[in-house]
């Protein structure tokens, strides 16, 4: 079992990641390359990245001070409230609008009205939801 956005945990969810086809498809397709934090709210910067280029990860693991283009944060209570009973467009809007998940870096709103990004999105919840976590800061 490992941490919540440890390195070992991130490198996990690369492999999901990348061996699904849904995520490698929809974000090929929109050429998708960007670089994505994960963390808590509160700290100064996010605990793991993804770095993402078209469509595929070809790093993940502990931020290292990288630029990022999306961060996202949340309590580790939200995040395993998440990672245990899942995420979607019934959940996105709530959590976004009552502050439970930031985007401290982003456009929510250009993404959610990409359906090639949206749909991906919401599936890298379900690629989270299959790794065995253990839900500590």
């Amino acid at each position: 079992m490992a941490k919540l956005f440890s390195d070992s945990w991130m490198q996990s969810f690369a492999d999901a990641w990348n061996e699904d086809a849904e995520m490698t498809a929809s974000l090929g397709t929109e050429k998708f390359s960007a670089v994505i934090g994960f963390g808590c709210k509160g700290d100064e910067s996010p605990m793991g990245i993804v770095d993402v280029s078209n469509g595929e990860v070809i790093y993940a693991g502990d931020y290292r001070g990288q630029e990022l283009d999306w961060d996202l944060r949340a309590d580790v209570d939200a995040w395993k409230e998440w990672l245990t009973e899942g995420f979607g467009f019934d959940k996105l809007g709530v959590a976004v609008s009552s502050g439970k998940l930031q985007f401290t870096k982003g456009d929510y709103r250009q993404m959610i009205r990409n359906p090639n990004i949206a749909k991906p999105f919401l599936r890298h919840f379900e690629l989270m939801k299959g790794l065995d976590t253990e839900f500590v800061r």
